[in-house]
């Protein structure tokens, strides 16, 4: 029982390395692209996408077919929408998507199904355009290069510190039918890290730049629902792989999993940053 318990702490200390590890390399590569936005950061945000769709449509088993052809297309044309800043565009070529790939469909009838023309489509919506939020979030116009961070705060600082004080602390199963290592504790443990790095964050910004971004009401607001639409978010893509019958989207990101295990709460997130940083702005 002893050497169990012993071996299963130090699967857990080797996974949680494993965890900061990577999500340090990713730390790394935000700041490179994030920092400077622009092309950078267009260029990296386009690339996360199109392998985030890839790997939402390999649950569909249509990433390498015709139907995928035509969402990365698709996926091109929504992230020149948001490029040249003419979003007054994404409905009609969402509705052209659509009817091209039905189109598709009944073409090539019976070789695609319905249901994977309609996650080929969601998944543009879902997954192309909640990502390109950290984009369009980086490029506001006041204070964006600040704002854009809080996107990462109510995700990955409220991922951290629920994992960190589940391990700790948690007791009572929040979502025991969806996920069973969820615990109440380990989700208030998120969002109080998100609101307390996110304050953190404000008042260094405040003290050593002179940088007001945005008022204490909005900051704790944004990082406090944010923290909960990222546990959403995360729950939510916890749910389609359950349905599906799949432990992650990918290995891509070890310890994590796929773009999708990792970017799963921040396709909820940065939308919600970027209309609420206006409103509060």
């Amino acid at each position: 029982m002893s050497d169990n318990y012993n071996d299963e702490k130090k699967e857990k200390r080797r996974t949680l390395f494993i965890r900061v590890r990577s999500g340090a390399i990713l730390t790394l590569i935000a700041f490179a692209t994030i920092i400077p936005g622009g092309w950078a950061l267009f260029g990296i945000n386009l690339l996360i996408s199109a392998i985030g769709m890839m790997e939402f449509m390999r649950v569909a088993k249509v990433h390498r077919s015709m139907i995928a052809v035509i969402s990365y297309v698709a996926l091109g044309a929504l992230y020149a929408c948001v490029y040249f800043n003419r979003t007054d565009l994404m409905v009609p070529l969402f509705m052209v998507f659509l009817i091209v790939l039905f189109t598709c469909m009944v073409i090539m009838y019976p070789k695609y199904s319905a249901d994977q023309v309609l996650m080929a489509f969601s998944g543009l919506i879902y997954v192309g355009l909640g990502l390109s939020y950290i984009y369009q979030t980086r490029m506001i116009e006041k204070n964006g290069a600040f704002l854009v961070w809080l996107i990462f705060i109510c995700s990955w600082i409220s991922d951290s510190g629920a994992y960190l004080t589940g391990i700790a602390i948690g007791k009572h199963k929040a979502f025991p039918k969806l996920s069973p290592k969820k615990s109440i504790e380990g989700c208030i443990g998120g969002l109080v890290s998100s609101i307390l790095i996110g304050v953190i964050y404000k008042l260094v910004l405040d003290i050593c730049f002179d940088i007001n971004i945005i008022d204490y009401v909005g900051l704790i607001v944004i990082c406090g629902v944010g923290a909960v639409i990222s546990q959403t978010g995360d729950l939510a893509a916890s749910a389609f792989k359950r349905n599906f019958g799949i432990k992650d989207y990918g290995h891509l990101i070890p310890g994590h999993g796929g773009i999708m295990d990792r970017f799963d709460s921040i396709i909820f997130v940065a939308p919600l940053v970027y209309y609420l940083a206006g409103l509060f702005n």
